[in-house]
């Protein structure tokens, strides 16, 4: 059988391209010929190497922003015919196929033909909005602009919301001002921070705050610019140990607190089919987020880059030929 290449991370901050078998789908799963993954943030705590990390990863290991085209369907597949172009949530994309349970494909409309559909994290985005209940009028604060957080300003300033967004980087803020973001404020100083928003609020902070870093202070400052009985929504992935929290101040203004990330399979999928509906029909344009392209070979530096944020970057995408 001819192979396929695939990458696995072999240590920390070492790749290797492997030479695998080619998957083969069984009973409810299709083969996607994968054209592109996205890479993910959440992919650098294991880029890292912690102590509880065992290397060298499978091949194609981390990858699970994949988009491609079915080529080989298992026993009992209705939802997608051979040939299909697809978003799917696989989990060893960094290859050039895949195998995907049926029910976790998205067939990609027409109007998407040619252009890169990372499904999974523009799912998430989606997901993460609904959930925060974002209403006509309201004052909402964004912290972090990366791909989510422009996602998300988009998504809010759309919805008729305020948006106020916050970013360590002169060009992430100028990012989310082209996104509809109304207001923006440097993430330098905490306290310069929540008094500019008591300013532009008159005190009332906001109804709805969503952190989108991922880090102890983002989540402090979170806290602070959240206003009595809104909804502090924690976007950011915070996989690097427990965090702390001030249950004074969160008792005292009676907010509520969503943890916005999804595991439900039905709900991402909701996600993914907002998010290529939402791309198909022109309402949302995320292709100015895709800044840097590289092949499979050379995913350290797509994975280096995705860590050290070089001027420019947004996000990452692995592309196959």
């Amino acid at each position: 059988m001819v192979g396929i290449k695939a990458a696995a991370v072999t240590g920390p901050g070492s790749v290797a391209l492997k030479e695998v078998e080619r998957p083969r789908p069984g009973e409810g799963e299709v083969r996607i010929r994968l054209e592109g993954c996205g890479v993910c943030a959440s992919n650098l705590g294991p880029w890292a190497g912690p102590e509880w990390m065992e290397f060298p990863l499978p091949p194609g290991d981390l990858g699970h922003e994949g988009w491609g085209v079915v080529d080989a369907i298992g026993p009992g597949v209705a939802n997608v015919g051979m040939g299909d172009r697809v978003a799917a949530l696989t989990y060893r994309a960094y290859a050039e196929a895949d195998i995907a349970q049926a029910d976790a494909v998205l067939r990609l409309p027409p109007e998407l033909d040619g252009k890169p559909f990372p499904g999974e994290p523009l799912g998430c985005a989606f997901n993460i909005f609904r959930r925060s209940d974002i209403r006509p009028g309201q004052t909402v604060a964004i912290i972090g602009i990366g791909f989510l957080g422009a996602v998300l300003t988009k998504l809010a300033s759309d919805a008729g919301a305020r948006v106020i967004a916050i970013s360590r980087r002169s060009e992430s803020l100028e990012l989310a001002r082209s996104y509809g973001a109304a207001e923006t404020i440097p993430m330098d100083d905490h306290q310069a921070i929540v008094d500019r928003v008591g300013q532009l609020t008159g005190g009332a902070l906001c109804e709805r705050v969503i952190e989108c870093v991922g880090k102890q202070w983002p989540l402090d400052l979170a806290g602070e610019l959240i206003g009595f009985g809104g909804k502090l929504v924690v976007a950011g992935y915070h996989q690097d140990g427990p965090r702390q929290v001030s249950m004074q101040s969160w008792n005292w203004k009676g907010i509520d607190v969503v943890n916005a990330h999804e595991r439900d399979l039905a709900v991402q999928m909701q996600g993914m089919r907002e998010a290529a509906e939402a791309v198909a029909s022109g309402r949302l344009d995320p292709a100015p987020l895709y800044t840097h392209a590289y092949p499979l070979d050379r995913l350290a530096e797509a994975l280096d880059a995705t860590r050290d944020k070089p001027e420019g970057f947004v996000k990452a995408l692995v592309l196959f030929e």
